[in-house]
């Protein structure tokens, strides 16, 4: 059976684009058809200056968002990254593997490093090295398939480096992995700055509609979306990416109609009308997540049931592998306890 991984990085409150760009799918289509683990990946937060309290609440937030979308614990396994040791355990044996200079190649390392640098913070060593442990997190599972964002793909690439290098010096361990983007809505952009990704890492502001902002407040910002210069409602991603992204946004909420975004286009002859359309269908799309969200944050101790038997599962699956890793580089085995 093919097995999925892909994880949510608990550094800021979820967005539409993440619904939109991996959650849904991960509900209506990844935990159906596969063996599939969707993880909050808490230890990719501390690559930057954090919270330790705004880290844990996040993370409980996230996984309780997760089950409130629709993952169900009977069909697949939802856990805590840090719960699993075997994601650092494999994490170094990949830094073994990996190349300084192929790490400093990625491009989120880049303009984060960038971004640090320029606001006079220093850039930590795990910063550079957080795509070695996004690959242990992937092949720690044999994993066949990463659902991952655009901007993900890079590091999806060098997992499979890894993998098929690892593989070649210490015999087979690993499978090869291949990356996986939904068709519609992939990358969900910020609606005041629709050339930039809708990121829950950004500072809040009007362009990123959170999954648990009230109806009022959803139909506000998508109402003072930008749009672009003309009058004519055309999907042009290059041209017009303000309306191109209200026309994604709408195409990807609407899934029943089968109409793409340049289908679309052609229904509206005003970005007002396309505006109130595209946060009415957003409202509706979110009420039901809201409202399994609060029953379940009423319901703490629930969520860390499933996330304790969730990691016991993950555990299961992942210690063989990285057992079989850790005899493949020839280190000692431990003596058994007792």
């Amino acid at each position: 059976m093919t097995r999925i991984f892909s994880g949510i990085k608990p550094t800021g409150h979820l967005t539409l684009g993440n619904y939109l760009g991996a959650l849904r799918r991960w509900v209506e289509v990844d935990q159906h058809r596969a063996d599939a683990l969707f993880c909050v990946v808490d230890l990719h937060a501390l690559t930057v200056e954090h919270d330790p309290a705004r880290v844990r609440r996040l993370s409980r937030q996230a996984a309780t968002l997760m089950l409130a979308a629709g993952l169900d614990p009977a069909l697949c396994t939802v856990f805590v990254q840090s719960h699993v040791d075997e994601h650092t355990r494999l994490s170094y044996l990949l830094e073994c593997t990996a190349t300084d200079g192929e790490l400093r190649r990625m491009i989120q390392y880049k303009e984060k490093s960038a971004r640090a640098r320029a606001s006079g913070e220093s850039v930590r060593f795990s910063l550079l090295s957080y795509p070695v442990l996004m690959a242990a997190d992937i092949l720690a599972y044999r994993t066949d398939e990463v659902p991952v964002g655009e901007d993900q793909t890079q590091h999806v690439e060098l997992t499979r480096d890894l993998a098929v290098r690892f593989n070649q010096r210490y015999g087979h361990t690993f499978a090869v992995p291949r990356a996986t983007r939904p068709a519609v809505a992939a990358r969900v952009m910020d609606l005041q700055d629709p050339t930039s990704k809708m990121g829950k890492s950004h500072e809040p502001g009007a362009g990123i509609v959170y999954l648990l902002d009230d109806a009022d407040v959803v139909r506000k910002k998508i109402m003072r979306a930008v749009t672009d210069s003309g009058r004519e409602v055309e999907y042009d991603r290059e041209a017009k990416p303000g309306v191109a992204n209200l026309l994604e946004i709408l195409a990807a909420c609407d899934t029943g109609s089968g109409l793409d975004p340049v289908e679309l286009a052609g229904a509206y002859d005003s970005y007002g009308a396309l505006k109130k359309d595209t946060a009415e269908a957003v409202i509706e799309l979110l009420r039901p997540l809201r409202e399994r969200h609060a029953a379940l944050a009423s319901d703490i101790g629930a969520v860390d049931q499933v996330l304790r038997d969730g990691a016991g599962r993950a555990r299961e699956v992942a210690r063989p592998v990285v057992d079989a890793a850790y005899r493949a580089v020839g280190l000692l085995p431990a003596a058994p306890v007792g």
